[in-house]
């Protein structure tokens, strides 16, 4: 089960954002898994993608329309990840766009194709084309949770949110969904989110939220130090507010909305690690007194990407010492170790080079069973500090990704 998770009840309606989710049979158990975007023209989008050079089909289709239009519809399908499949696979990605374009309209340039699932298989053509005509006819503004129900993979649960906030005497809405359980550190984004406004927006604004939004939210995950062939973000602002357009980066109308959707993706990103495969613990690294971003990067990520250190959190055992031995890996040149010093939650383990005078294993085990688990990296050098999250490993972790194409 997720940690401390829960299915949203309800999402908010973005004004110009239209969404449905159908089944086109893709996996074996009927279930929903191909969900369409409806963009209203003149939105502003921006995006990310993996930048694993093993790309999927997808990824260069929709990476190559951005450059000659703005998107009016993303075509998302789950259970096969058109990854691996050479010229096949960027020929199956255009034929959908074909025939949703034909159907509504449009430019094939115009869609944005999305997949996520196996890789290396083909993917189903025309089981997707026989179904694109039921997914029009569904579009409506309040199918947001349908939507992220249609994205799941291995995920137990939709993951989506809403928040408002208000500038000047107008309300804005903003919503998002996105999935991901497993292979899972972004190198940009998570493995596929979609976030949508009604802010009215220039596109250097929406462009410089989406880096700053990445940079501390789905760029700070990880469940096993795998990047995936389909990582995608896009985020959407439809412009449908009744409000003057933001278009300096140093407004107040710029940080309410920047940090409205900040809160968003930290939330999403998140939910892809409560929700990690196999997981039992939710765990927070941070890492303070960097002398830069990069070795308090490396010492998180060194860290939460050890499978001792992630298997002693599955077992709930303190050891201090895999934990000492994993950080004394990370890229950090000339480091004092007199002077770093390492808690579990508020019990200080480690300390002037050796355990903690004030350390029991009694208290290391009490905070090692829990749930949701703070491990704070004091490296007395500088004055950055940064914060990952991660999982434990479990045995469940292993059982999912053995069986994952049974």
């Amino acid at each position: 089960m997720p940690i401390g998770l829960e299915q949203p009840k309800s999402l908010l309606n973005i004004k110009g954002i239209r969404l449905s989710a159908c089944s086109a049979g893709i996996y074996d158990k009927k279930r929903d898994d191909l969900a369409l975007i409806e963009i209203c023209k003149d939105s502003i989008v921006t995006t990310a993608f993996t930048k694993n050079i093993f790309c999927a089909a997808p990824v260069k289709i929709s990476k190559n329309n951005l450059t000659k239009t703005s998107p009016l519809y993303c075509l998302i399908n789950s259970g096969n990840a058109n990854a691996g499949t050479g010229k096949t696979g960027l020929s199956n990605a255009k034929a959908i766009c074909k025939e949703l374009a034909n159907i509504v309209s449009c430019s094939e340039d115009e869609i944005l194709p999305f997949s996520t699932g196996v890789i290396g298989e083909d993917l189903p053509v025309e089981k997707i084309k026989k179904t694109i005509p039921d997914l029009i006819k569904k579009l409506s503004d309040d199918s947001w949770l349908s939507a992220a129900k249609a994205i799941m993979t291995t995920d137990t649960i939709p993951k989506a949110i809403s928040d408002q906030i208000k500038i000047g005497d107008t309300t804005i809405n903003i919503t998002g969904i996105t999935k991901g359980s497993g292979m899972i550190k972004p190198n940009m984004a998570t493995m596929l989110s979609f976030i949508a406004t009604d802010a009215r927006v220039t596109k250097d604004v929406l462009e410089r939220i989406k880096l700053n939004a990445l940079s501390k939210s789905f760029n700070r995950i990880t469940v096993d130090g795998d990047t995936s062939t389909n990582d995608s973000f896009i985020l959407i602002a439809t412009s449908k507010a009744k409000t003057p357009i933001i278009d300096k980066l140093d407004s107040n109308e710029f940080l309410i909305l920047e940090n409205a959707i900040m809160n968003i993706c930290k939330k999403l990103a998140q939910a892809i690690v409560r929700d990690g495969e196999g997981a039992n613990k939710f765990i927070s690294i941070q890492v303070d007194g960097g002398a830069n971003e990069s070795e308090c990067l490396s010492a998180a990520y060194t860290i939460a990407e050890s499978p001792l250190v992630k298997t002693a959190f599955t077992a709930s055992d303190p050891n201090w010492g895999r934990i000492i031995a994993a950080l004394g890996n990370a890229k950090i040149p000339n480091i004092d170790t007199k002077k770093i010093r390492i808690h579990i939650n508020d019990v200080c383990i480690f300390d002037d080079d050796k355990r903690s005078d004030t350390y029991s294993e009694e208290s290391g085990q009490r905070e090692m069973s829990k749930e949701e688990i703070i491990l704070k990296v004091e490296l007395n050098r500088g004055d950055y500090s940064e914060e990952i999250w991660t999982t434990d490993l479990s045995h469940d972790y292993i059982k999912i990704n053995a069986e994952y194409r049974s």
